[in-house]
């Protein structure tokens, strides 16, 4: 307090502001002559230094533009679609329960929530989630790895999965862009295969078992079937892993629960899904003629697929 009330009385001040006072002082045994102007500035302008004020977008927008909130976006779609590729995997395992199991399942799948929603309702509400979280996926994996190549500051926070330095994960994560485009075309050619049969000559509409089992008899269709779900289990174990710590939850006291977790979820998926051509090509699962017929009477159905069928019954 005895400082406060000494420099008041060594500095003087104009309380109307506006005047000026000259003050001497010593500095470093020199004499130095001051000027001081009291001035007031409270209504001086503000500098513009960084631009107009930005509008705010909607919130969870705003989220999204920031690292955080893209990694966010990363690991709820990749759950939502690691839920899908876990779900279809044991659908599919209908396959060993013969022609009848699996498309009665398939029809299963067209029939949900009847007669809440029409038919087919549902599944192309699934569908089109399915979609919209892929491509949120894909954009975030894209704007995040812009991020990365902008960034100098390899230590910064906004660096995707600690600038993907993991210890569990090296050369999955090393190869996650590839996996990613893999598993990207992988999908593709999967729908033109399975579910638009633009890829399949033997495809028939409302009959998936004798779909697969002709699908799968070409050799060149198992040997990329077989190396894709590599790639997407190799893709899956690296995102297991990693979603944790984009969530958060990546406590030190876990990461062998998570490594654990990651390498069974990845294994599960890959056996299981390369079991299918697997089983096809060995002659394990074979064509069902009889719901072949079955489905193209139904249906009505005269294309080539059931016609070639009809030619060839005894």
């Amino acid at each position: 307090m005895a400082g406060i009330i000494s420099s008041y009385r060594r500095w003087p001040l104009d309380r109307d502001g506006g005047s000026s006072v000259d003050l001497a002082r010593t500095d470093r045994g020199r004499s130095v002559t001051l000027t001081s102007t009291a001035q007031d500035l409270s209504s001086a302008p503000t500098p513009d230094v960084n631009g107009p004020a930005r509008p705010r977008r909607w919130w969870p927008l705003e989220f999204y533009r920031s690292a955080i909130g893209k990694k966010w976006v990363m690991a709820v779609t990749g759950i939502a679609l690691l839920g899908y590729v876990v779900a279809h995997m044991v659908g599919n395992l209908k396959l060993y329960l013969g022609a009848d199991d699996l498309n009665h399942y398939a029809e299963f799948l067209r029939e949900l929530l009847e007669p809440i929603l029409p038919r087919t309702v549902a599944l192309w509400l699934m569908r089109v989630g399915l979609t919209a979280a892929f491509v949120l996926h894909i954009h975030a994996a894209y704007a995040l790895t812009r991020m990365n190549q902008r960034s100098n500051d390899h230590l910064t926070a906004a660096r995707y999965a600690g600038g993907r330095d993991y210890v569990a994960a090296n050369f999955a994560s090393r190869t996650m862009r590839w996996t990613g485009i893999i598993t990207l075309l992988y999908v593709i050619w999967h729908l033109a295969d399975l579910t638009w049969g633009t890829a399949n000559p033997d495809y028939v509409r409302g009959d998936p078992y004798n779909n697969l089992v002709a699908s799968f008899e070409r050799v060149p269709v198992t040997i990329l079937y077989i190396v894709a779900n590599v790639a997407v289990g190799i893709h899956v174990f690296h995102g297991a892993w990693s979603m944790f710590q984009s969530l958060g939850w990546n406590n030190p006291r876990f990461n062998r629960w998570r490594l654990g977790f990651a390498r069974g979820l990845a294994a599960v998926i890959v056996v299981g899904n390369v079991s299918f051509p697997v089983a096809v090509l060995v002659g394990a699962v074979e064509r069902d003629d009889a719901e072949r017929r079955t489905v193209c009477e139904e249906t009505a159905n005269t294309g080539d697929a059931c016609t070639a069928v009809e030619e060839a019954a005894p």
